[in-house]
């Protein structure tokens, strides 16, 4: 289990990150993309995968990471739900969302080669 303060830290560990509302849950942005959402009341975050890295995600465990279930899901954007994860998952999968919208030079450093 991760908290949604533990989520929050993390992501705005990550460079040149904010934090804003959008809608009714909070977003995370770089360079004004969003890369992840919060939604406290659901204990779950929401973020942006390629397709590829989605698929790699949900492949691990269903329950805990899955794409959004309507249109949005099929542009990438997963759920993770904050009971079940493991940190050590769910930073790999906010790290890979925020490289995947992050300015190639930003992306650079967290990438792996």
């Amino acid at each position: 289990m991760v908290s949604l303060e533990s989520a929050r830290s993390f992501a705005l560990s990550l460079d040149e990150v904010v934090e804003g509302p959008h809608h009714d849950v909070v977003s995370f942005k770089v360079k004004s993309k969003i890369f992840m959402t919060m939604n406290a009341l659901e204990n779950r975050i929401c973020i942006r995968l390629s397709p590829v890295d989605q698929s790699v995600f949900s492949a691990f465990d269903s329950s805990v990471i899955f794409p959004v279930p309507n249109g949005w899901g099929k542009y990438g954007w997963t759920l993770i739900n904050l009971k079940k994860v493991k940190k050590e998952m769910l930073k790999d999968a906010v790290t890979t969302a925020y490289c995947h919208v992050a300015p190639p030079k930003l992306a650079a450093k967290y990438l792996e080669f």
